[in-house]
């Protein structure tokens, strides 16, 4: 009885013993897959990272491009106020120009009344229609 006892023993120890054998295989198996899926998650990690400095580079870019252009904006801005001041000045010499000119207008009938004056009755009729032009002055 002893030996059926002792066989029975030697049996259940072998059974345990590869019970003990797969769960170790087991284990190990997912030992390695939770190694593998470790360095997946770090290869992602290192990929996400690059993108993010990548993002962090077109921003800053965004960023210079934004300031320059709102620099641009500026400068157009700037040039526009040198135009509608020059535009004002333009219209106000257009205004003193044709106040002059209503001035010379007034002047020159005023003129042409005065000359009319120191002209003789007869000599009116003779008078050419057109002006004669002056000779040079030496």
């Amino acid at each position: 009885m002893v030996a059926a006892e002792v066989r029975q023993l030697a049996q259940r120890s072998a059974d345990a013993a590869k019970q003990i054998k797969q769960l170790i295989a087991h284990s190990i198996q997912q030992v390695d897959a939770g190694s593998a899926q470790a360095h997946q998650v770090g290869r992602t990690i290192d990929d996400v990272v690059q993108v993010i400095a990548k993002v962090a580079s077109l921003m800053n870019e965004v960023s210079e491009a934004s300031d320059e252009q709102s620099a641009g904006v500026g400068q157009v801005s700037e040039a526009v106020v040198h135009m509608d001041n020059s535009t004002q000045k333009n219209a106000a010499l257009v205004e003193e120009m044709a106040a002059a000119a209503t001035s010379l207008s007034q002047q020159a009938q005023e003129l042409v009344r005065l000359v009319a004056i120191f002209q003789l009755p007869d000599a009116a009729e003779q008078l050419p229609a057109q002006p004669r032009a002056l000779p040079p002055v030496a």
